[in-house]
């Protein structure tokens, strides 16, 4: 009964949070707003609405099909830099024997799935060979401190994930799923952390 009343109280503290930021738009700024003005302009994302996550602000734009912002929110990512799954990542995600230099999350255009992880809870796949996807925090241990460090304003202490991409809970519930758990799903598009984004290779 403690864990949950710890759990429910900071899923309050996170709501609270998230009213809060309503308050105030989110703007998507640098290369996030020019992905999704490519995005758009080009017809890449095909009339759906799509994300872009920003990984060296560890940071998440939500967009409507018609380009609009809807929200935005910080983010835990790969504990390991890099822009590239190196092979055979799913199966050892799946089997808790991934190495820290194999945490990484991708850069590049995927297109969103709605689905379910092997505890039955619903997540958005964006790279489901590579067992990535877009999730709220998870219940259990490592909670609290997921939740903690998710609320640090240091994009380098939100790299604490093995390669997927986590939200806060109310911003899945309220944002992720509703925007990207029809189908078709939309699209996400992860900046990488060297270089420019390609726009014509996204």
């Amino acid at each position: 009964m403690q864990w949950k009343g710890r759990v429910a109280a900071l899923c309050a503290a996170w709501a609270l949070a998230c009213a809060a930021g309503a308050a105030q738009p989110a703007i998507a700024t640098g290369e996030a707003h020019e992905v999704a003005q490519w995005a758009l302009a080009s017809g890449d994302a095909q009339g759906h609405p799509f994300v872009v996550v920003d990984k060296r602000a560890a940071r998440l734009f939500a967009f409507r099909a018609d380009g609009q912002l809807l929200a935005a929110t910080d983010v835990l990512l790969g504990s390991a830099l890099g822009d590239h799954s190196v092979p055979g990542v799913g199966e050892r995600a799946q089997t808790g024997t991934l190495a820290p230099q194999d945490r990484t999350t991708p850069a590049g255009r995927f297109q969103a799935h709605a689905g379910r992880n092997l505890d039955g809870e619903s997540v958005i796949w964006f790279d489901y060979e590579a067992a990535l996807a877009i999730h709220r925090v998870r219940p259990g241990r490592s909670y609290a401190v997921r939740s903690a460090r998710l609320a640090s304003s240091a994009p380098e202490e939100r790299r604490l994930s093995a390669g997927c991409v986590v939200v806060p809970v109310p911003f899945f519930l309220e944002v992720i799923e509703p925007l990207l758990g029809q189908r078709p799903g939309g699209v996400v598009y992860v900046l990488p952390e060297e270089g420019a984004a390609s726009f014509t290779q996204l």
